[in-house]
């Protein structure tokens, strides 16, 4: 019996494109076809995979979250207190609020493979660094939460931020915002302002913030910027699979960026 031929749902459009443009237009308006199709199967493949990218996201998040928690040992108090605040401020309840707490559990698993749970949303967030940086944030706020971040924690941090393909030096920037108090008095003393609740940082760090390196260009750096501040938009955030309830987090992340810009700008000495 001869073996079902089926062809990939991405395709249909560029085939059907291609088809249409050839009857009407020979091979010129095959490709034109194509191209059209092409732009069409993305579109779509766009709206039906936010729904996709969200849940990796929750599920991703809630066993890291679970994960990190039992690192050193034990689940303190305020790692549950914060687990809780987390579901308050994305306004889980019901159902989903059960699915989240049945993660954190998974994720307190001593068999619990972190590297292999992170696979799908490292696979939905492949064009997407926005989201990837915004996880890991909220990964480095929780471990925060107890006061101080353990090595055990850090460890797993540090696992996480490599899976994700986020930066030594982005990583180090997202600790410094927290480690930062010795760093934020000494700004103070040198009469250096940043934005409430966000901490200056070192200058390589600010470069790292923007995806650069020092050595980049002012036109570089400028280009970085609005790409940046255009990806955080929060139409743009909800749209592409991050839930509504994290953009108070999308907020911070504009104000680090802003902040980075800021001091780059300064050193540079350019408007």
């Amino acid at each position: 019996m001869a073996e079902s031929f089926n062809i990939p749902r991405h395709w249909w459009g560029k085939i059907i494109g291609g088809l249409l443009g050839l009857f009407r237009g020979g091979l010129t308006g095959a490709i034109l076809g194509a191209l059209l199709g092409h732009m069409a199967d993305r579109f779509i493949a766009a709206i039906s995979g936010v729904g996709t990218t969200r849940d990796a996201f929750f599920q991703a998040l809630f066993c890291s979250l679970g994960h990190l928690s039992k690192a050193d040992g034990q689940v303190t108090p305020a790692e549950i207190q914060m687990a809780e605040s987390l579901m308050a401020r994305m306004q889980i309840s019901g159902e989903e609020r059960q699915r989240a707490i049945a993660f954190f559990n998974q994720g307190k698993q001593a068999d619990f493979k972190l590297e292999e749970s992170l696979r799908t949303f490292v696979q939905h967030s492949a064009m997407r660094p926005d989201l990837r940086q915004m996880f890991m944030g909220i990964l480095v706020d929780a471990a925060f939460s107890s006061g101080r971040v353990t090595s055990a924690e850090q460890s797993v941090l540090l696992r996480i931020a490599r899976e994700l393909r986020i930066s030594q030096q982005v990583f180090a920037a997202m600790l410094f915002a927290h480690q930062g108090g010795a760093g934020a008095q000494q700004s103070q003393q040198q009469g250096q302002q940043s934005s409430p609740g966000v901490i200056r940082p070192s200058l390589d760090q600010a470069f790292a913030q923007l995806g650069l390196q020092s050595t980049a260009s002012d036109a570089e750096i400028k280009k970085a910027y609005r790409k940046l501040v255009s990806q955080y938009h929060p139409d743009k955030l909800v749209s592409r699979g991050l839930p509504e309830e994290m953009m108070e987090m999308a907020k911070t992340r504009v104000r680090e960026i802003n902040v980075a810009y800021d001091q780059i700008k300064t050193a540079r000495g350019f408007k």
